[in-house]
């Protein structure tokens, strides 16, 4: 079923991905300079959202339009983004759709995201004279072992961008081994941070713990973003927290919410109780049992909210972590196992801050935890170090929208 909902999405604005763009779209691009933002999905609708709040303060005339390739993205860039920026589809990766959309579009810079290179849709870019930037730069040792295959190829796309803003030393490296010109490289941070700091609204958490039927006094487990593998883990580590704390409760948030049927299913089969988000609240059943799975997009940043301990998945199996600033912005207490390869900077950054603790296993875990538990000013003395910590990241946003401003300009970068 979940596959035929992106079929019929899919469907549904396949015009907007054949390059036509909705003609209210390319009228309401009425002001200079024209800048068209792409990004793929939510994480990266988010850093655009960040980006475009420092240009209104540098380029107030500028007119702005924002693409998508996924329609959570999509939805979230509507709900988050000003009500006069148009929002599309990303039109396919094929001569004649990135044609025709640029030619509609007509902006004087094209940004791409983090990893967003799309080589068709680049090069015609280039034939018409637009600026080309990739801001929030962000390559992956995952998708760095695979991209150096293909060197020349990647070689050829990466010269015809202006601009390269990345987020970290290791991410402008890894895009000059691709082919970038060293020249046109840039370190300016992760505006995913700025974004993510922006967001914080103290009455999340009391909205969260009424839906959630959570007293202040209540203790909670986070586990972000779980993947395959890791769930079995956690629920060791529960178990063993449990016969100390039979009251604690176990939020998992898969990374994939369509395996939350799954995860209750090996939930249940431990004979433990488990529920969903999407069976609680507005008018549903009250939250009874101790371990909740979310099931839900977009809600996991609010549920560090009610933390008093998080884990970032992705970690205790070789997939490359989970962003550990979401949850310190709340100010908690944030482990993570020894697969951190993603977020780095973030890690390293917490780190030298006091302000989280990586672990090796999941018997390192459950102990940690249980020491965390107990010793409650340690707790609350790491959750305030992780807090500070990610207050020092912003203005990457700033950073990142001077790029756009000096391409716009026509200055030499």
């Amino acid at each position: 079923m979940a596959g035929l909902n992106r079929v019929v999405s899919f469907q549904k604005n396949f015009q907007e991905r054949l390059g036509f763009l909705p003609e209210n779209a390319a009228k309401s691009l009425s002001g200079s300079p024209r800048i068209w933002i792409h990004g793929a999905s939510l994480g990266e609708v988010r850093v655009a959202a960040a980006i475009i709040k420092s240009l209104r303060a540098k380029l107030p005339g500028c007119a702005i339009m924002v693409s998508t390739v996924t329609e959570h993205g999509r939805n979230l860039a509507l709900e988050i983004l000003e009500k006069n920026i148009p929002v599309v589809y990303a039109p396919l990766d094929l001569p004649g759709c990135a044609l025709k959309a640029l030619s509609s579009a007509r902006p004087d810079v094209m940004v791409f995201l983090e990893t967003e290179i799309w080589p068709v849709w680049i090069f015609t870019a280039r034939r018409l004279g637009i600026k080309l930037a990739l801001l929030n730069g962000r390559i992956s040792q995952r998708s760095f072992n695979g991209y150096l295959k293909f060197r020349p190829v990647f070689r050829s796309v990466l010269k015809n961008f202006d601009a390269f803003s990345m987020i970290s030393k290791t991410d402008a490296n890894r895009i000059h081994a691709m082919g970038a010109p060293f020249a046109k490289i840039r370190v300016n941070g992760n505006a995913k941070y700025d974004q993510t700091i922006m967001s914080l609204d103290p009455a999340v958490e009391r909205k969260m713990r009424r839906i959630l039927n959570l007293a202040p006094s209540d203790r909670i487990i986070v586990a972000g973003s779980t993947r395959g593998g890791e769930e079995a883990m956690l629920l060791d580590v529960y178990e063993e927290i449990r016969s100390k704390y039979p009251n604690i409760l176990l939020i998992l948030a898969p990374r994939h919410i369509k395996r939350a049927s799954d995860i209750c299913s090996l939930i249940r089969n431990r004979g433990l109780k488990c529920q969903l988000r999407t069976e609680i609240g507005r008018g549903k059943t009250e939250r009874t049992a101790q371990i909740l799975i979310i099931d839900t997009f977009g809600e996991l940043f609010n549920i560090y909210s009610i933390a008093t301990l998080v884990f970032c998945g992705a970690s205790l199996v070789p997939l490359g972590g989970q962003n550990p600033l979401e949850p310190a912005v709340w100010g908690k207490p944030i482990l993570y196992g020894p697969h951190m390869e993603d977020f780095l900077d973030a890690k390293d950054m917490l780190e030298s801050g006091g302000g989280s603790m990586g672990v090796s296993d999941p018997r390192e875990l459950a102990e940690v935890f249980l020491g965390l538990l107990e010793d409650h000013e340690k707790a609350s003395a790491l959750g305030q170090c992780a807090r500070q910590a990610a207050l020092q990241t912003q203005a990457a946003a700033h950073k990142h929208a001077e790029v756009i401003r000096i391409l716009s300009t026509m200055r030499k970068f």
